[in-house]
């Protein structure tokens, strides 16, 4: 494994799991989310091609862990990675992981990347509520990384699809740096 796309719903453990083995293989960590909402204030989105360009300049080294899937860059991470990481935990530990950290991060005001704040009426009485997010793909979003996947184009990707914290943990146990 040199280059490493960590994929799964909100609350799959992306962040915490990207982290480790980027530290375990000694390669650079690089947050999707971070490129995407960390460079412009009050959830302000880049446009497509910004965006792209960002990640391109991220993921020019021979050795990575991406954490995160957007569709808008699907192609440019997929096609430079060698393995997927599919974190698939049962939906209701993740809502709960969600609704646990944004009730956090609003009891302290801590900042995402640097610039966002989550409050009280985005998170609960928006529509761009990351929890009503979470429950509105919840059941297309398994099929679509499995179509995804099943593109030729992705056919040298390496997939380890983990679907339990049981079976997160004894994989990251055994994770050994590559030569």
């Amino acid at each position: 494994m040199r280059r490493v796309n960590v994929i799964g719903g909100s609350g799959s453990g992306k962040t915490l799991v990207g982290r480790a083995i980027a530290a375990k293989l000694d390669v650079p960590f690089i947050e999707l989310d971070e490129i995407h909402w960390g460079r412009y204030p009050d959830w302000r989105m880049p446009a497509d091609d910004e965006f792209r360009l960002w990640v391109k300049e991220a993921i020019a080294g021979e050795r990575w862990v991406v954490d995160g899937s957007y569709s808008r860059t699907r192609d440019i991470v997929w096609a430079r990675a060698d393995t997927v990481v599919w974190l698939e935990l049962p939906f209701l530990l993740r809502l709960w992981r969600v609704l646990r950290r944004t009730l956090a991060r609003m009891l302290t005001s801590e900042p995402l990347w640097g610039l966002q704040r989550e409050t009280f009426r985005a998170s609960f009485f928006s529509r761009d509520s990351l929890l009503l997010f979470m429950i509105r793909t919840e059941r297309r979003r398994s099929r679509t990384y499995r179509e995804w996947l099943a593109r030729p184009e992705y056919r040298h990707l390496k997939v380890v699809h983990l679907r339990s914290s049981r079976e997160l943990a004894g994989w990251l146990a055994g994770l050994r740096p590559q030569a």
